[in-house]
Order: C-alpha cells, then structure tokens, then sequence
C-alpha cells in the first residue's frame, strides 16, 4: 500500500480518505498523527525517529504553511549520511512533492500543517 495525500490546507491534511488536523509523519504504509516535536517550530534528528526506522530512501519534509518549521543543515547532513535524499518546502509544495516521488520511490514525509 502507498500512502498519496489527496490535499492539503491550512491546519488540515486529507489522506487516504481520512482526514489529520495535527502534524504527522507520513510513512510508505501508514500514517503517525499527532507527531510533536522536541523544539516546536524547530525540527530535530531525534523528531524523525520513526522515519529513520523505516529506512525510507527520500524524506520530503513540509515546514507549514507559511514556512516557519526551521530545518538546520545538519539535521540535512545526518539524514543525508545515512542514505535519505532530503526535501524542504511550505507544506503545500512539500504535498506536491511528495505524492510525485512516492509514486517511484519508499518515500516518507514529516509534515507542519500550521504556520
């Protein structure tokens, strides 16, 4: 099964026929809802627990809708070192992105849906 997001809005993401109001990680079968981070608006290595342990090959990474989830360049670098080619952009483009590369590749998703 491959999860593809139907659509995304303000505060709102529609997956699967089922709907999320809160930030979630979005992995190739399943989706982990209510996902909180160490440092708010500040995206962490350990933040991509799940994502790590599901040895996906792209990580497409949605920092809100106005783009205020920060992602330091070396949480960019860690992931990188273990193999994962790393996405960054607003939650819309970040939902664009990613239903084009899961289509090809094992492909997660961190997604802000606020902000």
């Amino acid at each position: 099964m491959k999860v593809r997001i139907e659509e995304y809005d303000f505060g709102h993401m529609k997956i699967d026929g089922n709907s999320y109001r809160t930030d979630i990680i979005v992995l190739p079968d399943r989706v982990i809802s209510n996902w909180w981070r160490k440092e708010g608006h500040r995206l962490c290595l350990e933040d991509l627990k799940d994502v790590l342990e599901d040895k996906s090959e792209v990580l497409v990474i949605g920092t809100g809708y106005s783009g205020i989830m920060k992602v330091s360049a070396d949480v960019v670098s860690e992931l990188e070192k273990k193999g994962i080619t790393v996405y960054i952009a607003k939650s819309g483009a970040a939902v664009d992105k990613y239903n084009q590369i899961a289509a090809e590749k094992k492909t997660a998703g961190a997604f802000h849906l606020t902000c």
